[in-house]
């Protein structure tokens, strides 16, 4: 089974293919700001289950999630390729590099995604919480359950309009299935993944909004190559796409 995806872009290209994958919430669309910085690249940007045009689709964790990215990419006949990936796009991503790639990966970017927990009490800790929030999304109506999410901390740096903004763009997705999707990636289920992002054999980078403290910090501490993108937060792609895409164009000249 093949994730819902749209490709932009020539297929005769020398350039690899951008592959884009959103946070949770989200869908493909979200990185339209950042993608008019490179049409000149192809690029494939996935629904993920749960989401968008893959809201129907259920996984039961990232093995199975990282089959239908392989199935996808394939699909689309994609033999070279760099993967992008914001919050749990950027989990998605990393676990899908480290233990599940196809030949042809390029390199790795990776927005606000945690690469793991480091013990058994930050686990259950951590399904405490998402089971939580799982039972927010099953059973408020949606918008109830958006505007308590995007009250958390990680989103203290949002105004009241881009909150309510937030909510009402995500309003038409289906709780049910968001719930679906946190429960089988949820962050206590994924492996920490740490050790082999440090051996990946091709270039890997680690973006993160100047205000988001929680993730500038989580970097910091386990090393990540850490590249810092200036007034914004959790979400940086989103609030300063034309700083995100003079990073990210930068990244994707390094070698291979």
């Amino acid at each position: 089974m093949i994730l819902h995806a749209r490709w932009q872009g020539h297929r005769r290209s020398s350039k690899p293919t951008l592959v884009w994958l959103h946070g949770f919430l989200g869908n493909q669309q979200d990185w339209l700001p950042v993608q008019q910085a490179f049409i000149d690249w192809p690029m494939l940007s996935i629904d993920l289950p749960g989401h968008g045009g893959s809201c129907a689709q259920r996984v039961s964790g990232f093995p199975e999630l990282s089959e239908r990215i392989g199935a996808t990419l394939h699909h689309y006949q994609i033999r070279h390729y760099w993967l992008i990936g914001y919050s749990l796009g950027g989990r998605t991503a990393m676990y899908y590099a480290c233990r599940a790639a196809q030949p042809g990966l390029c390199g790795l970017v990776v927005e606000a995604g945690h690469p793991g927990l480091a013990d058994e009490e930050q686990r259950q800790a951590r399904f405490a919480h998402d089971t939580l929030w799982m039972n927010r999304f099953r059973q408020l109506p949606l918008p109830a359950a958006l505007r308590a999410w995007y009250r958390q901390p990680l989103f203290n740096e949002l105004t009241e309009q881009q909150r309510n903004a937030l909510v009402s763009q995500r309003s038409a997705g289906d709780g049910h299935a968001l719930a679906a999707m946190l429960q089988a990636t949820s962050l206590s289920r994924q492996p920490n993944l740490l050790s082999e992002l440090q051996q990946l054999p091709v270039p890997f980078s680690y973006l993160c909004g100047e205000w988001d403290n929680k993730f500038i910090q989580l970097a910091l501490q386990a090393r990540l190559p850490l590249h810092t993108i200036p007034a914004a937060g959790h979400n940086a792609h989103r609030v300063s796409p034309a700083a995100f895409s003079d990073r990210l164009t930068q990244l994707l000249r390094q070698p291979v």
